[in-house]
């Protein structure tokens, strides 16, 4: 990854830690890893979210029946199947809560197959999750051994060239504090006057909080950003008050949060901003490949569990309700080609 993230970067849709991902490219085979353990697990007419999160979700039965107005929808190839075969570009390390392997040590468990899961059962479908690093993820959908990524893909100009979305999920950052802290951001960089925040170097926060800090400097404000090399140095700092605050990607800093809870040093989600900047929601979509014919039925199966509250439940299940949509829209406006 180039020393000098810009929002080209987001454009390729990945956080910080899906980026760790990324980088080892020589451990996924194009084909991916299936695990088919997230495919037969349920009883007919449920799904279970949050199932050996090893505490980073809680777990929950939903009862979600196939909607036939909906499946109709799908693709003929697609229905003749019976199977939704399900993305997750996260190997080898995983990315906690997106997707990572399961307390059993094999099972690949995280938000995003779990929404998967309860779309391919509005769709009367199986779903069957792979695995694979983020390019492969990719390289899947175009070669048709993938229906649909659920892997926080970010929706993009850029990627409507060979992609069609379904919106799910805002694409926000977060600052995360100590939970005793009093501080709250609302999107007003004003907020960050006198303040010691920590980013990652090279990512896309890092170019957002650099441009607030230039705007404090030139009112005579003083911002202070620190650099840490791993994440145990950083919580060091925020728990010893040598920080205000930490930027980095939501649902990353939500997981963070549930595995303080208990702890002496619990945090909070202090305030969010949308990852495309200040003109634009950054959005996360289900993926599918252009002229697939699966947007409509994936952004109607997503409204579907919107409207009967099972949608909020997997969001609070994995902690992640501050990144709720309204509703799912089919190719929203995504973020801008000459976003670069």
């Amino acid at each position: 990854m180039s020393a000098h993230f810009t929002r080209r970067s987001l454009i390729r849709g990945i956080t910080a830690a899906t980026a760790v991902a990324t980088l080892a490219t020589g451990l996924a085979a194009c084909g991916g890893d299936s695990d088919a353990a997230t495919a037969t697990s349920d009883t007919a007419g449920t799904v279970t979210v949050g199932r050996l999160s090893n505490g980073a979700a809680k777990e929950t039965t939903l009862k979600v029946s196939e909607v036939k107005s909906i499946s109709a929808e799908l693709p003929d190839a697609i229905k003749k199947s019976g199977k939704l075969v399900i993305g997750s570009g996260t190997l080898p390390s995983g990315s906690p809560p997106l997707g990572f392997v399961g307390s059993d040590q094999k099972t690949l468990t995280g938000s995003e197959a779990d929404l998967g899961r309860l779309v391919a059962a509005v769709l009367g479908l199986e779903p069957e999750v792979k695995r694979f690093t983020w390019e492969n993820l990719f390289v899947g959908i175009d070669s048709g051994k993938v229906n649909v990524g659920f892997s926080n893909i970010t929706d993009t100009e850029e990627r409507k060239r060979k992609y069609e979305f379904a919106s799910y999920r805002k694409d926000d950052l977060a600052f995360e504090t100590l939970k005793s802290s009093k501080w709250t951001f609302d999107g007003d960089y004003q907020a960050l006057a006198g303040k010691t925040v920590s980013v990652g170097a090279g990512t896309n926060q890092e170019r957002i909080l650099l441009e607030w800090q230039k705007k404090l400097q030139s009112e005579g404000k003083q911002l202070t950003v620190k650099y840490f090399q791993d994440n145990n140095s950083l919580y060091l700092a925020l728990n010893s008050g040598k920080i205000d605050a930490y930027l980095g990607p939501s649902p990353n800093l939500s997981y963070h949060v549930t595995q303080t809870a208990s702890t002496p040093n619990a945090t909070r989600i202090a305030g969010q901003y949308s990852g495309a900047g200040a003109s634009l929601q950054g959005l996360i979509a289900a993926t599918a490949k252009k002229g697939s014919g699966l947007a409509k039925p994936l952004t109607d199966a997503i409204n579907h569990l919107i409207e009967t509250g099972q949608y909020a439940k997997w969001l609070a299940a994995w902690n992640l309700s501050h990144d709720a949509v309204a509703k799912s829209e089919v190719n929203p406006p995504g973020l801008p080609l000459d976003n670069s």
